[in-house]
């Protein structure tokens, strides 16, 4: 049986945004013949200036994702773009004027996007915190999120992403950033720069590499941090740049959390308890499941990011088999699309995905969308394990889980 879940929030400042607007797909940018012929005159930079602010912003993107571009996605065009422009045309075989034909700039829009897929990179709001960004989901698929603090890992620990959001009265970022130049005594840092509201460290931690944004607003300090094997250097190095500029720290509006937010249950004994992800429960101080009453968190596993619910009062309720294990192909994720996208009504919803081993974790393409966490993945009619984003726990994991909490799986 699939349920849905209304969890009510207990921190205000804690925020559920929609997603952050994704750069529509850069088209071939058509230079006119005009502008080409006037390059040698004018200079590429002004050419390339003269492109809308939504062109040269895609094209920094673009360059960047391609390994030819380190430097600010703002549209903002100096000698750093033009550099990257011609880097990119030698890489093809290309004359280096400094300005894309409308054909190297479809094989450059291409080449990133492939890429961007490659790694599952994503737009997302992060609900604990409050903090926009971009993530390689198929990279990060592991997520553990606490008060005031998320983490995404890969699942050897190769890659780990951290938000941090608290309060640090008195503070200034000067000291924020020695600070972090200290946090460990391997940590090298091999760049700095510190601005009134504003840091960015980077540098080699022992084996690893590691960036560090860090951004004050009043007592109010968020920071992205992202550490990494220098063997991954290849995938991360342009993955950091994109998301140093996708990085929205204190998004406009404000981050206020909705008071009310929706998951999937799964039942998993016929006396009323339910499992969901520990990260669908985290910090609510009730949690409603649709014409079954309130239920409580009676256990957690913040590591395994699953949660286990008792409605009490409740009987005959019909469990779902949870023999079977994950294999790579396809499958089928039931869940209740978020109700306030229905009206408010509660239906179950079939989506199809794809399963994949991503090192030792499970990965899930295309990530479900909002009010999927907790939804059941089946293989064929046997059960593969409970989605989480573009994360899919195992079945062996959920029967563990609830193995220890004396739940018997059917």
């Amino acid at each position: 049986m699939i349920l849905a879940l209304r969890t009510v929030a207990a921190l205000a400042f804690a925020a559920l945004l929609p997603a952050a607007a994704v750069l529509p797909p850069a088209a071939a940018v058509l230079v006119p013949a005009t502008a080409l012929a006037q390059t040698a005159a004018l200079g590429a930079t002004d050419v390339v200036k003269a492109m809308t602010a939504a062109d040269r912003i895609a094209l920094q993107s673009d360059l960047a994702w391609a390994g030819h571009y380190n430097g600010a996605i703002d549209g903002e065009v100096g000698e750093r773009t033009v550099a990257a422009i011609k880097a990119f045309q030698k890489s093809v075989r290309g004359k280096e004027t400094g300005v894309l034909n409308p054909q190297e700039r479809e094989v450059l829009r291409g080449a990133a996007r492939k890429l961007q897929q490659d790694v599952g990179w994503t737009l997302v709001t992060d609900p604990a915190t409050g903090i926009r960004l971009g993530l390689p989901l198929k990279r990060t698929p592991r997520k553990i999120a606490d008060a005031g603090l998320t983490t995404w890992n890969s699942p050897q620990n190769t890659i780990q992403i951290r938000l941090v959001n608290r309060r640090e009265p008195g503070a200034t970022t000067a000291t924020l950033a020695e600070r972090e130049k200290r946090a460990t005594p391997e940590r090298k840092v091999t760049y700095a720069t510190v601005k009134p509201d504003f840091f960015v460290l980077s540098g080699t931690q022992g084996l690893k590499k590691f960036y560090v944004r860090g951004v004050l607003k009043g007592e109010q300090f968020h920071a992205l941090t992202v550490l990494y094997d220098q063997a991954t250097e290849g995938t991360m190095e342009p993955v950091v740049i994109a998301m140093s500029s996708a990085f929205v720290p204190f998004p406009a509006g404000g981050a206020a959390r909705p008071a009310v937010e929706y998951a999937t249950g799964i039942v998993v004994d016929g006396d009323g308890a339910v499992l969901t992800t520990a990260e669908a429960v985290a910090g609510c101080t009730s949690i409603v499941v649709a014409k079954l009453g309130n239920a409580d968190k009676v256990a957690e596993d913040k590591a395994a990011n699953l949660a286990l619910l008792r409605l009490y009062g409740v009987r005959g309720l019909t469990a779902l088999p949870l023999g079977g294990d994950v294999k790579p192909g396809a499958v089928d994720v039931v869940g209740i699309a978020d109700p306030q996208l229905q009206n408010g009504a509660a239906a179950v919803s079939l989506i199809k995905a794809q399963a994949s081993r991503d090192g030792g974790g499970l990965a899930l393409s295309p990530a479900p969308a909002a009010g999927f966490a907790g939804a059941a993945a089946l293989s064929g009619n046997a059960f593969a394990g409970v989605a989480n984003g573009a994360a899919l726990i195992g079945a062996d994991t959920v029967r563990a889980f609830l193995k220890a909490h004396g739940i018997a799986a059917a």
